[in-house]
């Protein structure tokens, strides 16, 4: 199989782009975790989201990420609903065309850190609501 992109390619790329829920977990419980930005839909920020999560939908961002996300050479991780959902990835291609230099995904979405069973903050510590 020939193919431009060789598997070493992606698997660097996946690492040097997705922070797993576990790292996002042990880097927020030694204090040093990233920014870290739910694009979900209000009521699902409301209902549960990432401990220390700040709220930004990616149709916002542009407007937004230049007074929430002052500094562009911090380290930020985004994060939307889950492996089917492909709301993160346009919000890190939006960061990235705005000038951020360190932005990552949350492999595996909202979903993956709750099915861990890692902390959540919001109305509810339950399944959260979709949209």
């Amino acid at each position: 199989m020939t193919n431009s992109l060789s598997a070493l390619d992606f698997f660097s790329a996946q690492l040097a782009y997705v922070m797993s829920p576990e790292d996002l977990d042990m880097a927020q419980s030694e204090g040093v975790g990233p920014l870290v930005v739910d694009t979900r839909s209000e009521a699902a920020w409301s209902h549960s989201r990432v401990p220390g999560a700040i709220h930004i939908p990616v149709r916002e961002l542009p407007v937004r990420a230049g007074v929430e996300l002052s500094d562009e050479d911090a380290e930020v991780v985004v994060y939307s609903w889950g492996l089917g959902s492909v709301e993160a990835a346009r919000a890190a291609l939006a960061l990235v065309r705005l000038g951020y230099s360190n932005v990552r995904e949350l492999g595996g979405g909202f979903e993956a850190w709750e099915s861990c069973g890692y902390p959540v903050e919001g109305e509810s510590a339950s399944s959260p609501l979709a949209g």
